[in-house]
């Protein structure tokens, strides 16, 4: 599996699918046939998560290739991102308390041989070992497989949710705070209270068309308890009335400029913001570093070639622009930094989060009834 580091790269992938493997995607998405069959799914939350490949462009073109009620699961599919990501905007500090509980248990944990050889996939069961491996490796795991591997680490491994999450987080090249943290949540039975997922032998050989053997799995664990409730921040995502001729910050969420709701508006300059792990709370691997800094080479190339002004600066040089707008980094790394550091800024938001994020209020089930309306708007 391959996922190469630019725009041009990620719309070969969205049409591809579009035209070639769309159309089996409801009946064969639950599938794991292994990395180097993936045609069943589309691959394309890599792009998505950076914002190479935007929401709407991938939904447009789905229905201009089928209508809704053939695309509804797809479509679903795709909006789960800007679910979660919603859901968390308007709970910020399930984020920072995560970041806070992560930061004990690591200390706790960081000589315990059963941590250890779940990471070095060394454990006595089969498939998660693989999957440690092929997350390693390509920097990807099925969706469903993601489910699974979160519940064996949880019931069965008996780790806490909390550095699994880590683990995903350093090695994934879609992880972004949102989906993956409460991805974990609600495997564990934390998100949705009392309400968790076991993963069993039986679903586990199925969906991976028998490729696996020795699948030992505590199939009877009860959810993980978390006394913490969180009320919802009410939020106002508004942009400024009269965007006015400023200097623009673009982090690593939004890296395709000419595709955001802003393109049209004047700036004086575009700062691509590049953060390393010098300044994340957690460490990402070698490999998802070089993935975003050549993501974020190749807007740049795309922006000189249409005449923008632009530079690529370390986030730890924000502090030197002034008179700037950024358009918004989303709940994570990079807004932490700049609320660690009081760097005031301006936000732009997209039209379809402002939008869409009225009604991440409470569960998917929720969301979903609102998506015809949501695409109805934006297409």
């Amino acid at each position: 599996m391959n996922f190469e580091a630019s725009r041009a790269k990620a719309l070969d992938k969205l049409n591809y699918f579009i035209e070639n493997n769309l159309s089996e995607y409801s009946k064969l998405r639950n599938f794991d046939f292994g990395p180097e069959n993936r045609s069943n799914i589309s691959c394309l939350s890599p792009y998505i998560t950076h914002g190479i490949i935007n929401e709407e462009e991938v939904i447009k073109k789905s229905l201009g290739k089928f209508s809704f009620s053939k695309n509804e699961k797809f479509i679903q599919e795709i909006l789960w991102r800007t679910y979660w990501k919603g859901w968390l905007e308007l709970r910020p500090d399930v984020w920072s308390d995560y970041l806070i509980e992560l930061n004990k248990i690591r200390e706790d944990f960081k000589n315990n041989q059963n941590y250890m050889n779940a990471v070095e996939g060394k454990t006595n069961i089969e498939c998660f070992n693989a999957w440690v491996n092929e997350l390693k490796e390509n920097n990807y795991l099925h969706n469903h497989t993601r489910m699974w591997f979160a519940s064996i680490w949880i019931f069965t491994l008996e780790l806490p949710w909390q550095l699994g999450a880590e683990f995903f987080m350093q090695y994934l090249y879609d992880g972004d705070a949102a989906s993956n943290t409460l991805g974990w949540r609600w495997v564990a039975g934390v998100q949705t209270q009392g309400k968790h997922y076991l993963a069993s032998e039986w679903n586990i050989k199925k969906f991976t068309n028998n490729r696996f053997n020795n699948i030992k799995l505590n199939e009877n664990a009860p959810p993980k308890v978390s006394e913490k409730t969180y009320s919802i921040n009410k939020q106002d995502f508004n942009n400024p009335q009269n965007i006015v001729d400023k200097n623009l910050l673009i982090f690593e969420n939004n890296l395709a400029f000419e595709i955001t709701d802003f393109q049209n508006n004047k700036f004086k300059k575009i700062y691509l913001i590049s953060n390393k792990n010098d300044n994340r709370s957690i460490e990402l691997s070698e490999k998802v570093v070089k993935f975003k800094s050549l993501l974020i080479e190749d807007q740049e190339q795309r922006l000189k070639a249409k005449s923008f002004d632009c530079e690529v600066i370390n986030i730890s040089e924000i502090k030197k622009i002034e008179n700037c707008y950024a358009l918004y980094p989303t709940v994570g790394e990079n807004l932490d930094y700049l609320n660690s550091n009081n760097i005031k800024i301006d936000f732009l938001y997209r039209k379809l989060d402002q939008y869409s994020w009225q009604y991440c209020n409470k569960g998917f089930f929720n969301f979903k009834s609102y998506i015809p309306k949501i695409i109805s708007t934006f297409n």
